[in-house]
């Protein structure tokens, strides 16, 4: 027999003083550990462990764990719905499979009393737009798999540690009631529950349960030495793993500054000789070379005079030069392929030594270690640019100078074109302006959003680390900051991803007839979840009467709901108002309006506000919080379903109003649901 009840809900409602938070999978998989290593120390005189999964494939994961658990204790619990081995059993400890049906398959539970110590993790997943709806099996990524989203309880508070007890004991009797006699030894021995005697299952769980006098505890002090240690472990990965990407984007973004240096200083001028200029300028001195050329060429040019170079100090110059090119093997190479040659150390290098002119050149101008890369567009052969760096001891090249020298070849080609085709400077130019803001405002984001909460990550990682007298009570305190800041730099990473997959056409949509109230709700509800201010302006709904089925992924449709909501929440004062309404304002589309009463937005900020990383202050001067990507993610996701959105306000000071479009299921689609049982 299955349940459709849910502990958790069972737990609150007996309990109506605990309050559930919102967990990720990765928070849970390191406290549920942490529990469990607590157990694992011996510290603990037989105690009582519970353990529930929502799939046999999580448990066998863990198996080898629970198995170390049982050398514990004979009181080890393990509930999972099968799948393909699990199935009720009394080996190492005792097996329970639930039904597919149960609640349970959509919870997590871990359940861990002894005489003097108790704690319980009690979680249930978010199940989306419909209540009750089982979870998809989708075919997400690891990323995606740990930001998986709970709500729950996770406590050391002993009152609540054993109603979660009795709970879960009292279906693993449901499920096995051979096991009744254990369970009624151990719920005396704690505590837990009643005496069920030898009286029915079914009338136990029906009838009132007169309470057993709680078993005097003697305390003392428990050891959490290793609870503490596997979540310090956890959040020292974690940094790492910050610090890694940290570093990466750092990297990154010195290249494109350095790519947009390059082109914002080509693009000013229409004259090749400028161009040429300004980039052998800017790539001798960011690679710190001895000489870099940038000369024209064509595939059957048979000479080149060099005229652009950067020269470091004490360097013999080459310009006036003429570079001979029919018969020059690392030029031909690259004319027939097209992909660049570097040479680590001419004095042993064949081609070089082979081409007696090339070998003088080499002698002459005391090249040492040389890089050739072809300036191309569109498979035609511009130009070189060259790299010399003389002296000893040859230059090792490294990838990333390769794939730096080559976007600058890229962006040269480009601006040689752009030179060449000037009717058409206008239109390139405004889209490189689009990139050097979408650049400008990655490299402020990543600098502010990222830096500061590492730096408070750090901070408390190190106290812990320096400081092991510290009190418990601040341990616990420097472990939350940590882990809210390293929460904070997880959903900057996600907003980039999200947003690159909407773009990229990378997401699977999955449309549903859906009650535009339902959503609303449930985006009115998620945002009051993510909040953590305290004082938020009056939100309210007005949804107008016999409104359609509207058609789209609900997930999605909350997502945009609440985006637009949490972005009107930051520029509307405490005591402001923001009110949802929906229309229909068509045969096809149904209109939601969500209108404050902040700051407005000025006539020419409407369109721009749905661009990328944009924020009214700028990129720089952040008051608000954020990335600047939720509108932008808005959009596409609107467009995605094949709805309009866009932005309307009568100026500064005087609210905004966002309105999107959804379109209304057909009265075939409806017709056809109905047919498939819908």
């Amino acid at each position: 027999m299955s349940i459709s009840t849910s502990v958790l809900s069972d737990l609150l409602q007996t309990l109506p003083h605990v309050r559930p938070q919102l967990y990720f999978k990765a928070s849970l998989t390191a406290l549920s550990h942490a529990m469990e290593d607590q157990v694992l120390a011996a510290t603990l005189d037989e105690p009582l462990v519970i353990a529930s999964f929502q799939r046999e494939r999580f448990y066998r994961q863990e198996a080898h764990r629970y198995q170390r658990i049982a050398d514990r204790s004979n009181q080890l619990y393990v509930l999972a719905a099968p799948e393909t081995d699990f199935t009720n059993s009394s080996e190492y400890y005792e097996k329970i499979a639930f039904e597919q049906e149960d609640a349970l398959s959509h919870e997590w539970h871990l359940v861990v009393i002894a005489q003097n110590y108790a704690t319980c993790l009690v979680c249930r997943e978010s199940q989306g737009v419909t209540k009750n709806k089982p979870m998809p099996e989708l075919n997400i990524g690891l990323d995606m798999e740990t930001a998986r989203r709970f709500e729950g309880i996770w406590t050391s508070e002993r009152e609540v540690s054993l109603k979660a007890a009795e709970l879960l004991l009292d279906r693993i009797v449901i499920y096995r009631p051979e096991l009744a006699s254990k369970v009624e030894q151990v719920s005396q021995r704690f505590g837990i529950g009643v005496h069920r005697g030898n009286r029915g299952v079914t009338q136990d769980l029906l009838s009132s349960y007169s309470k057993v006098e709680e078993i005097p505890l003697d305390f003392c002090d428990i050891d959490t030495n290793p609870f503490v240690q596997r979540l310090v472990t956890y959040l020292q990965a974690s940094q790492y793993k910050l610090h890694k990407a940290y570093r990466s984007i750092a990297a990154q973004a010195r290249k494109e500054r350095l790519i947009n240096s390059i082109s914002t200083a080509i693009r000013r001028s229409l004259n090749p000789q400028e161009v040429l200029q300004v980039a052998v300028q800017e790539l001798g001195q960011h690679l710190e070379a001895s000489r870099c050329l940038i000369y024209r060429a064509q595939a059957t040019s048979a000479s080149a005079k060099i005229e652009h170079e950067f020269l470091s100090p004490g360097v013999l110059s080459v310009v006036g030069q003429t570079w001979h090119l029919r018969n020059n093997p690392l030029f031909q190479a690259i004319a027939q392929q097209g992909e660049g040659i570097s040479v680590v150390n001419t004095l042993n290098d064949d081609r070089i030594n082979s081409d007696k002119e090339l070998s003088l050149i080499a002698k002459k101008f005391a090249i040492r270690s040389m890089l050739m890369e072809p300036v191309l567009f569109q498979g035609r052969l511009l130009g070189i640019v060259e790299l010399h760096y003389c002296g000893l001891p040859p230059h090792q090249w490294q990838a990333g100078e390769l794939d730096l020298v080559k976007a600058i070849a890229t962006q040269v080609g480009s601006a040689l074109i752009q030179a060449e085709a000037y009717a058409n400077l206008e239109d390139l130019n405004q889209q490189l302006e689009a990139l050097d803001r979408t650049r400008s405002n990655l490299i402020a984001i990543t600098g502010h959003e990222l830096r500061t909460p590492l730096s408070t990550i750090q901070v408390c990682l190190e106290s812990l680390a320096s400081e092991p007298d510290m009190p418990l009570e601040l341990q616990q305190v420097m472990l939350s900051t940590a882990l809210a800041d390293s929460e904070r730099m997880r959903k900057l990473v996600q907003d980039f991803l999200t947003l690159s997959n909407l773009e990229s056409g990378r997401v699977e949509w999955h449309p549903e007839s859906l009650t535009i109230e339902e959503c609303v709700e449930l985006a009115i509800s998620r945002f009051r979840t993510r909040s953590k201010t305290e004082k938020q302006p009056k939100i309210k709904s007005k949804i107008a009467p016999n409104l359609p089925l509207i058609r789209a992924d609900g997930d999605w449709l909350v997502e945009v709901l609440a985006k637009i909501v949490d972005n009107a929440c930051k520029f509307t004062p405490p005591q402001g108002q923001i009110t949802i309404k929906a229309t229909r304002n068509s045969d096809r589309m149904v209109e939601v309006t969500v209108a404050d009463t902040g700051r407005g937005i000025e006539p020419n900020r409407l369109e721009v506000v749905f661009d990328r990383f944009y924020q009214e202050e700028g990129a720089l001067r952040r008051t608000t919080g954020g990335t600047g990507l939720g509108l932008a993610i808005c959009r596409q996701i609107v467009n995605g379903w094949g709805g309009e959105i866009w932005a309307d306000s009568r100026g500064k000071d005087k609210g905004s109003e966002f309105h999107f479009t959804i379109p209304i299921v057909s009265q075939k689609s409806e017709e056809l649901g109905m047919g498939h049982g819908a």
